[in-house]
């Protein structure tokens, strides 16, 4: 009987172990989402692609924010091809938000010059299935890379910076709304102070024309350089259940030397040990009126 019992302990600690193990999050579940959406392009064209991975609320930016169904329904099929590589990803401890980013190219043609060369930046949503589904698509273009930067994946870590978790993330957006326009108030006095303070050490920076920065000296020094101020305002926000991921978008006015332009822009946010939230990502693409 002893043994029985001992047999029953182990078997329960075995069967709740794996159970911990089957509901831990990975990050290759935003890999994986990220595979099916190059599948889907792959097999129903660009425009039937989106569709099938696009959340509800899921929104492209073209040029001003629209949601991806109303894009895509009110188009015809789009030509040419595209092909990317998620190069960058995180997911939330929760896992009901991930991010993922990294080169493009799009082809409408059958020569090399026909080639457009860029960066994306995706948001994902999980949804009531379990699957994660695409909240928020953006992109710029580029020259074509000289350098492949190496994959940069990471699993989720409780840094003991979040808060308790929420239960429900996405209609409490308060504080990275706050968060975001006190960024914004940052740039409006010194672009670069602001970037000093709020840019996580390996933050990436993606502006039209260039190819990502990574980390505050590089940005910074990016900025000097090309003598550009920014002034922003946000439009909406939303973070993950457990706290520790979260995004934000919004408009921009940039004024690179002499010359002002209107972008959007979308940020990834990250918190680190002492519950402040931190810049992972940032994105400006050009606001170009057809």
């Amino acid at each position: 009987m002893k043994y029985y019992l001992f047999y029953l302990v182990i078997l329960g600690a075995f069967v709740n172990t794996a159970f911990a193990q089957k509901q831990a999050v990975s990050i290759n579940a935003v890999i994986e989402a990220e595979k099916n959406f190059m599948q889907e392009v792959a097999a129903k064209g660009i425009k039937g692609g989106f569709l099938d991975v696009a959340d509800p609320e899921g929104i492209v930016f073209k040029p001003n924010a629209v949601k991806i169904t109303d894009f895509y329904n009110k188009i015809d099929k789009q030509a040419g091809s595209l092909t990317w590589h998620p190069q960058f990803a995180r997911i939330s401890l929760s896992g009901d938000l991930a991010i993922t980013a990294g080169p493009y190219v799009y082809q409408n043609g059958s020569n090399d010059t026909d080639k457009v060369f860029g960066e994306y930046v995706s948001v994902w949503k999980l949804n009531a299935d379990n699957q994660l589904k695409l909240m928020i698509d953006l992109g710029i273009q580029h020259p074509e890379p000289e350098n492949v930067e190496q994959d940069d994946y990471a699993e989720p870590i409780d840094s003991g910076g979040r808060s308790a978790d929420n239960k429900d993330p996405f209609s409490s957006k308060k504080v990275i709304m706050a968060t975001d326009n006190a960024f914004n108030y940052a740039m409006s006095e010194s672009t670069l102070a602001s970037y000093n303070e709020f840019m996580a050490p390996g933050g990436r920076y993606y502006f039209p024309g260039f190819e990502p920065l990574v980390g505050p000296k590089a940005v910074m020094k990016f900025i000097n350089n090309e003598g550009i101020s920014v002034s922003a305002e946000t439009t909406s926000a939303g973070r993950s259940a457990s706290n520790d991921l979260a995004y934000s978008y919004g408009t921009a006015r940039i004024k690179k030397g002499l010359l002002v332009s209107n972008y959007n822009y979308v940020r990834i946010w990250q918190v680190d040990n002492n519950h402040r939230w931190n810049i992972l990502l940032e994105i400006f693409s050009a606001i170009e009126n057809d």
